[in-house]
């Protein structure tokens, strides 16, 4: 029997080179990809390296910025050019603070983008606007965008970034629309949300290499059912709520179930993106290699910044090997002692891929409207997926965890009889969110993140579970408990039932961060946590990122707002402040 030869599946795909004058712009069809700009060698034959674009607009034009006064400067440059240079001083001040445009301005904006982009691509429909604006999965205020426009191509996101640096208008990305702390919601003074679910293809795929390249609307769903579709046994093991894109995942430094085997977003499994900066330049953080230690790990610098210091337009991942798995629950006489046994079950060294908390008001839920039609005893469970090279393998760690969890109060222990049956109790696992909002009509949900280190974690989901049965609320809770991340989804319908939560969710957050814990294991910050950070990392850290932004966004125009970056009212528009705010 002959062997598979390995796959590669490409288009061609250079950015260009400030010093390749002589270039043209073809456009290629793939097998997966449907359309991608590239660029070909110059006359003498040679081709461009992968380098940053220049800048379409002098610096002076693009709104850089310098900071000057006592202190250590540093350049901040890509590809060439010159962002800023920054004073690292403690508690410096910011001078200048830009203005956005005026509502004329974002109409002559609008009128200038419709020129730039087929009518269909442009749209100020009431209802559209408001759908990007808000979301029915958090209990965050939204806003409505100005103007929505859905590029095709980084070169489309160029056109988009250049009007709104002309016309001072914020910028916000869209895609998968998962997200769970308003990361997308518009800005109070107006702005163009940018709805990137045009580019959604698969460009490469390097099976040799186990990476793959997309655009920033792929799911990652998407990814792992094409790979498998086309019989390559490698997957994208960051997981998500369902529905999330690449692009998204990679804002948000994200992370799933699978984080106690694979780790998060954060680690190596973004190897680099192409990302179109507030100057309109364009830059790719590295090259495709596995590891790499030249210079400042730019590719992390966009992991979690949620948008605000560029929009990711493609993306290089790594990719697993595919093991076969099966899936196991069982049943505690509380949360306390599940998670307990977790904690000596990922001590055992066995093939453990999952292990969530799920409590009795989730099963509940799950019996009601989850995907499967198997229904469970209404109590607190663990639900695992274990992960091993053979069935003598995973055999082997059953036996192991199920003696482990008895010895902590665990009972029936079931093990999935079939591939069907683990696939379906997976997938209530998987439909949690909605599982939950659906158990009270009406409701909205907040839906938090917390994150603790593993050996604090019984003590603190024992007490939040104690706190939410008394706020009179309904409440569930789920947990990635194998690297200290829970989740408790608060229902609520009026205000004073959102206050309530509110303060439910103060408490929990508190007592995380005063167990050496996070306000966010995997949703990020967006306008939900941002309260949280100084308390939690420290007034120098969050400055450092805020020097950071003005660097990159001396404009405030990306995502304003977001993560630590707080505007205040002021006369002629909204500006940037600078001071912190507890």
């Amino acid at each position: 029997m002959f062997a598979r030869p390995a796959q590669t599946i490409r288009t061609h795909c250079q950015l260009s080179s400030p010093r390749a004058s002589c270039l043209r712009t073809v456009c290629t069809r793939t097998r997966v990809g449907r359309r991608r700009f590239s660029s070909e060698g110059d006359s003498a034959g040679r081709t461009p390296h992968p380098q940053s674009q220049p800048l379409p607009l002098p610096l002076a034009q693009s709104g850089g910025r310098i900071w000057a006064g006592l202190g250590v400067g540093l350049v901040l440059g890509v590809g060439g050019s010159v962002l800023g240079v920054v004073v690292l001083k403690p508690n410096s001040s910011i001078t200048q603070e830009p203005t956005y445009g005026t509502p004329q301005d974002f109409n002559q904006a609008i009128a200038e983008l419709r020129t730039l982009f087929a009518e269909e691509d442009v749209s100020t429909d009431v209802e559209e606007l408001h759908s990007h604006g808000f979301s029915e999965n958090d209990y965050h205020p939204g806003t409505p965008h100005t103007v929505i426009v859905y590029p095709h191509s980084t070169e489309d996101v160029v056109k988009i970034v250049n009007v709104a640096r002309k016309y001072r208008m914020p910028v916000t990305p869209y895609s998968g629309a998962t997200s769970l702390e308003g990361h997308y919601g518009g800005f109070a003074g107006g702005g163009i949300c940018v709805d990137l679910n045009h580019m959604d293809q698969i460009l490469e795929i390097h099976e040799a290499d186990s990476d793959l390249v997309c655009q920033p609307a792929v799911g990652w769903m998407d990814v792992n059912e094409t790979l498998k579709g086309m019989g390559i046994p490698l997957f994208f093991p960051i997981d998500p709520g369902p529905g999330a894109t690449i692009g998204g995942m990679l804002s948000t430094g994200c992370s799933g179930t699978n984080a106690v085997r694979y780790g998060t977003a954060k680690g190596e499994w973004f190897l680099n993106a192409t990302v179109v900066l507030p100057s309109g330049e364009v830059i790719k953080t590295r090259q495709r290699s596995r590891k790499s230690s030249a210079g400042f790990d730019m590719t992390k610098l966009f992991i979690g910044a949620e948008g605000t210091l560029g929009i990711v337009t493609e993306v290089t991942i790594r990719l697993a090997p595919v093991l076969p798995t099966t899936v196991a629950v069982v049943q505690f006489p509380n949360v306390k002692k599940a998670t307990e046994a977790v904690i000596e079950v990922m001590n055992q060294g066995v093939g453990i891929q999952c292990v969530e908390l799920v409590d009795s008001t989730f099963i509940a839920a799950t019996n009601q409207y989850g995907q499967s039609k198997r229904k469970y005893p209404v109590s607190d469970h663990l639900i695992f997926k274990f992960q091993g090279p053979s069935a003598a393998s995973i055999k082997e760690t059953a036996e192991v965890v199920k003696a482990v969890v008895e010895r902590h109060g665990g009972t029936e222990f079931t093990l999935a009889k079939d591939e069907t049956e683990a696939d379906d109790m997976w997938a209530d696992r998987k439909n949690a969110l909605y599982s939950g909002l659906a158990l009270v009509e009406g409701s909205r949900g907040w839906s938090t993140d917390v994150c603790v280190p593993v050996s604090r974690l019984p003590d603190l989901v024992y007490a939040t579970k104690k706190d939410l049965s008394e706020i009179g609320l309904t409440s569930t809770i789920v947990g990635h408990v194998g690297d200290g991340n829970f989740h408790a989804l608060l229902l609520f319908k009026t205000d004073e039932e959102l206050e309530r939560a509110r303060e439910a969710v103060h408490r929990m957050v508190q007592r995380a961060i005063a167990l050496d814990g996070t306000c966010t294991g995997e949703h990020g910050v967006g306008i939900g946590k941002k309260e949280y950070l100084v308390e939690e990392l420290g007034e120098g850290t969050v400055e450092l990122m805020k020097t950071i932004k003005r660097a990159i966004d001396p404009l405030g125009l990306f995502n304003p707002g977001k993560v630590r970056f707080t505007l205040t009212s002021g006369q002629g528009g909204k500006e940037w402040q600078g001071k912190n705010e507890s």
